[in-house]
């Protein structure tokens, strides 16, 4: 049996990923990542020396690559997929791949999917938020369209919620929420776990005070306190 192996890799500080993570790297057959130059700066900080094949949101309709990939695990060998940062098959393209082989091969057990857990900026920054966060809602990349629809439903459950966002759209979608659901509190987490790490916490007028006062840079996850 093969082995799809889902591995969760640091989303920042080198030293974040799991032994078990570093074995599974070390016994796979090929690794699928979705930037090869963002694998190899890994595997070469834990002298790994690994076939890679790239596997992004290009790579699913690429009938060639995908017939490769299933090839390798259909003959029996063992595949490790990995993200840019964090877990992959959230807010990430291989959740197609994952998708695509549990509805082909599930049922016939010929590929076993294996997790293997660790990072994710999801789950750091909510350990750190201070919100009550037993429930939450994620909604993954803040979405471009139909974001009015969103924030009604979001206004109805009256949960906390959580996104990832860019350094050129977190301040107009923070003014889009301030304008739709008034002014929470929120916290934001930049460059989690990376040397510019950086936390901002208060009201969203507040947090937009300093984000304004700032030129930003890097990966951005916010939580956004509900009204329960």
């Amino acid at each position: 049996m093969a082995n799809l192996f889902i591995v969760a890799t640091p989303i920042g500080n080198l030293s974040d990923i799991t032994l078990r993570a570093l074995e599974t790297l070390k016994s796979v057959d090929l690794i699928l990542a979705e930037d090869k130059r963002v694998a190899t700066k890994l595997l070469n900080h834990y002298d790994i020396k690994k076939d890679i094949l790239i596997y992004n949101q290009h790579t699913f309709k690429n009938k060639s690559k995908l017939k490769q990939i299933l090839n390798t695990l259909i003959q029996g060998k063992n595949i490790a997929l990995v993200t840019d940062a964090g877990t992959p098959g959230i807010s990430d393209p291989g959740n197609e791949l994952i998708n695509y082989i549990l509805n082909n091969f599930g049922s016939e057990s010929s590929i076993n999917m294996v997790p293997v857990p660790g990072p994710s900026a999801l789950t750091a920054a909510l350990s750190i938020c201070g919100f009550n966060v037993s429930k939450f809602v994620f909604l993954g990349f803040f979405p471009k369209k139909k974001k009015l629809r969103l924030t009604r439903q979001l206004e109805i459950s009256n949960l906390s919620f959580i996104y990832f966002d860019s350094p050129h759209r977190v301040i107009k979608n923070l003014e889009f929420l301030k304008e739709q659901l008034g002014d929470r509190e929120v916290f934001i987490a930049r460059e989690l776990t990376k040397l510019h790490e950086t936390h901002y916490h208060g009201t969203i007028s507040r947090v937009l005070e300093e984000l304004a006062a700032q030129s930003l840079k890097g990966e951005f996850v916010v939580v956004v306190k509900g009204n329960n």
